[in-house]
């Protein structure tokens, strides 16, 4: 049985249409802005309505549309679910052995000038944290190190969530690039690199901006050399490893490099004058740098072995030569019943009706997620676990993210069947009457997602596809339109709900979200029109940049 999707199945009309395609996302984001349901419960909330949007009003037959649904779930589940498992495990075990203290005073103490101490902590390690883990984790341990350091709450909240920008595309080890891939049946590596020509703009900006947040201008040109190093060093890595290896460890490696490059700029350089809060005392934080200047390197590069041996395993993982090695080995490839090619698109989004194909590849060696597993047993042994307290924490972390799994696996499911079921079709098609225009609002449509649902992994798998048919329709390039969805929602990560609750939980500012949102908002719009400029410009002004 095939079924051919028909984008106005109301009167016959686009704009009755768009109507009902943008149900189900107004029920996940109103769910999620304004009710304050749990996110998987909004996901869950979401994926019913496009269920019910796809049968009754699009008229896919309903075994089509639990099989999208069900294709979307596997997906969340593996690759996507299995990564956030095991890099959490591996988080968990780095706290439960001690480790993660010792990183963390040997970040704060390295020097005592506070503006100094921000960009280690909410730039480079909370980019390191989100290329690896991402999910909440950086802001919440940004900004549990900063006050751990003598920073005040709502300070230690807004700049880590300012400073959790640069990192968020390539967050994970490449979910939200990996997953927009996916969505959109767009080259991964091509999208990987289209963001790494966009991203990087802000890499270089976000530490002089990080500065001015937290001191103000003038006291951010006073260190103005050490902000140029690590902004420069970030966004170049972060260029060269998403053009040329991929989006896995695009983060990670630009945080270690910024981390580096500045260390060494350190040594000999310091600013003139060391900067501290007005009501601070000289010697108020002598403590963690006295604290860190004992540690030897066998301690620091202990502490520092579970990340070293992820960012290692991981970049081996993603070799060429290794997935060519791998490929095949115990695999499993599945033609989703009932939708592998009984899809079909239709003119005006193709030129004469296509199937879509719906194959699921099942690969556990080959995963990235397997990377950050091998990564935690061999972390955890080399600290002193033994097998059976592995097997205990790995539990742990499991039952500590099911509701993740589920929400993310509810996400796919979602995205999934509006894709199959045409309803993403629908609104490419609405939101493409913003013609020439369309490149500035591409980035805020990302930017709006991520605001509202929390990630730029489930914004790409929301509107990825949307985008990609709407750059169709406008006439640029889908790849540039897509990726400029994750570039933008990196901007709305800072203000989105789940952040905002993250980091007053963090910092112990329960109750005072409103007032976290109001000293981030600016920045977040004001960067993310900045990215709409520079999108309107790759699209017109230098469209040789898009690959």
């Amino acid at each position: 049985m095939t079924w051919t999707q028909n984008y106005t199945p109301v009167f016959n009309s686009l704009a009755a249409s768009t109507l009902i395609a943008a149900v189900p996302a107004v029920v996940l984001l109103c769910l999620l802005a304004f009710f304050h349901v749990r996110a998987h419960r909004a996901a869950l909330a979401g994926l019913a309505a496009v269920l019910l949007a796809a049968v009754a009003v699009y008229h896919m037959p309903m075994q089509m549309a639990l099989a999208a649904a069900s294709y979307g779930a596997l997906y969340g589940l593996l690759p996507i679910g299995w990564i956030v498992l095991n890099v959490i495990f591996l988080y968990d075990i780095a706290v439960k052995t001690g480790q993660f203290e010792i990183v963390k005073q040997s970040i704060a103490g390295i020097s005592p000038d506070r503006r100094i101490q921000v960009l280690l902590i909410a730039f480079c390690f909370g980019a390191f944290i989100e290329g690896a883990a991402g999910f909440g984790a950086p802001v919440a341990i940004s900004a549990a190190m900063l006050i751990g350091i003598g920073f005040r709450p709502l300070q230690a909240a807004s700049l880590s969530l300012i400073g959790n920008t640069a990192p968020v595309a390539f967050g994970s080890l490449g979910i939200p690039i990996i997953s927009l891939a996916q969505v959109t049946g767009l080259p991964l590596l091509d999208l990987s690199a289209m963001v790494g020509r966009q991203l990087p703009v802000f890499s270089l900006l976000i530490p002089f901006w990080l500065v001015a947040a937290l001191a103000g201008g003038r006291a951010m040109r006073e260190v103005w050399p050490v902000c140029l190093v690590g902004g420069l060093s970030f966004s170049l890595v972060q260029f060269f490893v998403s053009n040329f290896h991929g989006p896995w460890l695009a983060a990670p490696a630009s945080a270690l490099a910024a981390m580096g490059a500045m260390l060494l700029l350190l040594r000999f350089w310091q600013p003139r004058q060391i900067w501290r809060f007005p009501d601070e005392p000289a010697a108020a934080n002598a403590t963690p740098a006295r604290a860190a200047g004992g540690m030897t390197a066998n301690v620091l590069s202990r502490a520092w072995s579970p990340w070293l041996i992820l960012t290692v395993i991981v970049f081996v993982w993603a070799l060429p030569v290794t997935k060519t090695a791998f490929k095949g080995v115990w695999e499993m490839t599945i033609a989703i019943p009932y939708l592998h090619n009984a899809v079909f698109k239709a003119p005006p989004l193709v030129r004469e009706l296509r199937p879509e194909g719906a194959i699921y590849t099942l690969n556990l060696l080959s995963a990235t997620g397997t990377a950050p597993l091998l990564s935690a047993l061999a972390a955890g042994l080399l600290l002193g676990l033994r097998p059976v307290e592995l097997g205990r924490t790995y539990l742990r972390t499991l039952w500590r993210v099911r509701l993740s799994l589920l929400t993310i696996a509810g996400m796919l499911a979602l995205a999934f069947t509006s894709r199959y079921a045409g309803l993403d079709s629908t609104l490419g098609l609405a939101f493409a009457s913003t013609g020439p225009l369309f490149p500035f609002f591409s980035p805020l449509l990302g930017w709006l997602g991520v605001a509202l649902t929390g990630s730029d992994t489930s914004s790409n798998v929301l509107f990825g596809n949307l985008q990609q048919i709407t750059a169709q329709q406008v006439g640029i390039s889908p790849v540039l339109a897509a990726a400029a969805n994750s570039t933008g929602g990196v901007m709305g990560k800072m203000i989105d709900a789940q952040s905002i609750v993250v980091a007053g939980v963090a910092t112990g500012q329960q109750g005072q979200e409103g007032t976290i949102l109001r000293s981030v908002f600016w920045h977040s719009l004001a960067l993310a029109t900045l990215v709409g400029l520079l999108v309107l410009l790759q699209a017109y002004v230098f469209p040789g940049v898009v690959p």
